[in-house]
Formats: structure tokens, sequence, C-alpha cells
């Protein structure tokens, strides 16, 4: 008897590794890696978001002011208030000796901005291609971090992506419940801005009877708190803000509620350990959204770079706030122009049709190998078996999710992965036709196959890869399920085939090439 060779043992290895790792998808069972459903399979939230742009840049003139105020102090430059006006952050400074070094500081430590005098009187404005550049990333910026805590909420798969100049695409599988959704959209709509912001001690007796355009007068803000009906008169310019976090976690405080412990980079804590120290016996406000949570005396310097937010959250609520702070703040603020929620039962008819469509496909294949080529379209039918098993089994591993599209890919797969096999059993007749010896004829096949089969491989595989890179949501899908299965119909349909040939050879009987290649001897 023929010892079994390496292709034969390969393929072996690969039809029981697909088998075993799709049970768990084929079952649906609980244990194991399994496939993920996509939306339009399972049901689940589609929302249309928009960005207000215009937004990002007053964020970027306040960050900016505040980079300026620490800079100003760190090299002890006496200046009136810094103040925002929309666009803009003017101050004056007092001593005519600091212009230079102001003019110099700004230059070095500020970009895309202009710097315009009179006297002593100083504008910063941001320039128009800053501007534009603050409006592009404030976009990009909202993809990732929307993606960044979707991904962080342990939701499988969900579909974020920029569509059109200005607006985002979002799509999260097997949401079915009001409460689901409802603290997904917080989510993904919670701006997450965080700022420490020192309160007016000198005003803050007032400021129940102050409106904002005097409060502004004085460069202060008035921020309401988010426990109380109390107001709290607050400078303008932060003194630090979220874009120093590095982590934020939920925690418990001495009455054991939920608290959010954050940690700063190494600038943001020495900002507040410099700002802590100066202000001891003044307060500090922690504000997160323009809401103050906190606004405690400071007792001593704080160094370390830690602080903590309190606000009676529940644990759902501390747990949906840290995963806010951990992934960034929004830029821009964004709103839901668009929103509808998929049913299941769209699912389960969409994976009735197709999996119809699959299995329909593939037994007409089966049957129509089996009829024309004899046990060589046999041997082409277990191919495509291992085929099948061998995409279900890597998107399984890999968590992969499973759209409509993507069905479909398995679909043409099923008519691609048997393509090899007819090719190189059209050349094993031809040479058997030519009086060619079985054996001959059989490695002169795959070797005359091969190249018109790698080619025509290759080629798909390229067009899938760049679907996959530039696609969303569904063509993702798509582009997957083809880049799986040309991959596995490489090792099934050439390899595979290859080595039972070469396992069987010495069974094949000469006068029975109409049983065994559907031709007469």
């Amino acid at each position: 008897m023929k010892t079994l060779n390496y292709r034969v043992v390969l393929f072996a290895f690969a039809l029981i590794f697909g088998v075993v790792f799709s049970i768990p998808s084929l079952t649906q069972s609980d244990e194991g890696k399994k496939i993920t459903l996509g939306l339009d399979l399972q049901g689940g939230l589609h929302m249309l978001l928009g960005v207000k742009t215009d937004e990002a840049i007053k964020s970027h003139v306040k960050s900016l002011a505040a980079s300026l105020k620490y800079i100003l102090d760190d090299e002890e430059i006496i200046f009136d208030e810094l103040k925002i006006d929309e666009e803009s952050v003017k101050f004056e400074l007092l001593d005519e000796e600091d212009v230079a070094k102001v003019t110099q500081i700004v230059k070095k430590e500020l970009k895309g901005v202009v710097l315009t005098q009179n006297n002593l009187n100083f504008v910063m404005s941001v320039t128009a291609e800053e501007k534009l550049r603050t409006q592009k990333n404030a976009i990009s910026q909202a993809v990732d971090t929307i993606r960044n805590r979707l991904d962080q909420f342990g939701l499988a798969e969900p579909t974020v992506a920029k569509q059109g100049e200005d607006k985002i695409l979002v799509e999260v599988p097997g949401i079915k419940t009001p409460q689901d959704e409802q603290r997904i959209r917080e989510l993904i709509a919670r701006a997450a801005h965080l700022q420490m912001m020192a309160v007016d001690e000198d005003r803050a007796m007032r400021v129940m009877t102050m409106s904002p355009n005097e409060a502004k007068s004085f460069g202060d803000v008035i921020l309401p708190d988010i426990a109380t009906s109390e107001k709290h008169l607050v400078r303008e310019i932060p003194i630090l803000d979220g874009s120093m976090l590095t982590d934020a976690s939920v925690g418990f405080d001495q009455n054991n509620q939920p608290v959010i412990n954050f940690v700063l980079n190494g600038q943001g804590g020495k900002i507040f350990g410099d700002f802590s120290g100066k202000s001891v016996g003044k307060r500090m406000a922690v504000v997160l959204d323009n809401k103050v949570y906190s606004a405690p005396v400071i007792r001593e310097r704080i160094g370390g770079g830690r602080g903590q937010i309190s606000g009676n959250f529940t644990v759902a609520e501390a747990h949906d706030l840290a995963i806010a702070l951990r992934s960034g703040a929004l830029l821009a603020p964004v709103f839901v122009m668009e929103k509808r929620s998929v049913g299941p039962s769209l699912g389960a008819d969409s994976i009735k049709s197709s999996s119809l469509a699959l299995m329909l496909g593939f037994i007409l294949v089966v049957i129509f190998m089996v009829f024309y080529y004899g046990m060589a379209g046999v041997i082409a039918d277990i191919a495509l078996i291992g085929n099948l098993f061998l995409i279900l089994a890597v998107m399984s591993l890999f968590g992969a999710t499973l759209t409509l599209p993507g069905m479909a890919g398995i679909v043409l797969t099923v008519g691609m992965a048997v393509d090899a096999n007819v090719i190189i059993s059209e050349r094993i007749r031809e040479l058997l036709h030519s009086g060619m010896s079985i054996g001959k004829s059989i490695e002169k096949g795959y070797a005359n196959a091969f190249t018109a089969i790698w080619d025509a491989n290759v080629t798909t595989l390229i067009a899938a890869v760049v679907l996959y890179a530039y696609g969303t949501g569904p063509i993702k899908g798509f582009a997957l399920t083809m880049s799986i299965g040309i991959l596995a119909s490489m090792l099934t349909a050439i390899l595979g085939t290859h080595g039972i040939y070469q396992w069987i050879l010495p069974k094949i009987d000469p006068k029975r090439l109409k049983f065994w290649f559907g031709i007469k001897a």
C-alpha cells in the first residue's frame, strides 16, 4: 500500500482543524470562539452622526490659551488676565521688556497661530490653515474615539467609518433593548471633556446674580453643579484639560460609592502640582462636559498627577464614563442625524435565504463535479468541503463578523474553490488523451495548471485586500470571506487533491478512466 505523503497529511490536519474550530459557530455553542453575526444578520443599531466642527476650533483656542498661560507663568512674565474672544486670545503685558520674549515664545512653542500687537496689547488667533486642519482632525479623531469607546465597551465588531466630508456611520450589532441602545448613544455622544478650572474666589459670592456676559468680561464662566442647583464661577481658561489624561478607572470612596480615578501624563502632573502648590486654601473645580462634579479646597500640593471625580454615579455610569475618559475627549460634539434599529427577524430571514442559497449552490456543484469528472470530481468535492470548514474555522478563531455580503462571498467561493480542480482535471484529461501514463499525466497536469491557478487567485486576492482596506462594513465582510476562501482553496484544491492522487495512484485502473476521470479509456 502506498504510504501517506506530506500533502495528504497536511490536508488531513487542515480538515480536522476546520471541523473542530467550526463546531462552536455551527452549533452556536457558548464554549469556544465563534463567528459574530453582523448588523444585517442579528439586528442592532444603525446611526448616522454629524460633527459640529466649528466647536472644535473653539476648544482648540481654549487649549492654546491654557498652554500660553502656563508658559507665561513658568517664565514669570507679568500679564493681565488672558481672555478668550470667539476664536482668539487677548492679553496685555505690564512690562515692555517682555514684548520680544513673548513674541519669541509664542513663535517657538505654539504652532498654527498668528500674534498681532498694539503696544502692550496682544491678540493671538488661529491661522486659516490651522482651522481647516483642526476641523478635519476633529472628524478623524471622532471616528477613532467612538470606535475605541465601543471596543472597550465590549461590543462585537462595531462599524465606525467616516461617511462623506463631515458625517460618521456607526453600526452596532446585537443591541436589542432600549436600555442598551440608550447607553450606547450616551457613550458615543459624550464629549468627555475633562478640565481642571480655578474658582474665581474674588467674585464667587456674586455668582447667583451675575449674568454670563458679565462673567465673561472678567474672564470667567458660570457652570452648574452636577449634584445640586448651585452655580460656580470659574476661570474660563482651564488649568489643564483631558488631553493630558493617560488613564481612568472605576474605584470606590470611603462611603463605598463609585468614583473615577484618573492619571495625568508628566506635563499634566507638573502643571497640576505647580498650581495646587501655589493655590493652597483656594478651590479648584473638576469640570466634565461643562458641569462641575466637585470643587474641593486645596489643602496641600497635589503631586503624582492623580485625581478623582465623584458625582453620585451608579456603577454602570462610572464604568461608561471611565471608558469615555480613557478613549479621549471628542474635539467636536457629535449629534444623531439618522437612527434606526434593525430587527433580528430581518436577520433570521437573511440567514435562512443565504443558507439556502449556499446549500443549493454547494449541492449543485458537488453533483456536477461527480457527474462530469467521476472520481476526480469526488476528490474535488472533498477539497471543497475542507475549504468551507477552513473558512468557518479561521473566521471563528479571529472572531470575525459575518455579514450578508460575507455570506455572498462564501457562496461565490464555492464556485471559485472548485474552479482550480476543473482546470487541473481538464489538463489531466488532455494528457491522458495524448497517451501519457496516469502518473505522469497527474504530475504534469498539476504543473501545467499551477501557473494559471496561481495568477487567477493572486489577482483576485489583491482585489479583495484593496476592498477590505478601503471598504466599509458590508464590503469588508465580502472581502474578508473572499480572501480566506482563496487562501484556503490554494491549500485544499491544489496541495490537498494532489496528495490524494499520489496516495491512491496505485489503485487507479488504466482500463477504468471513465470511472476515475470521466473519459473513455
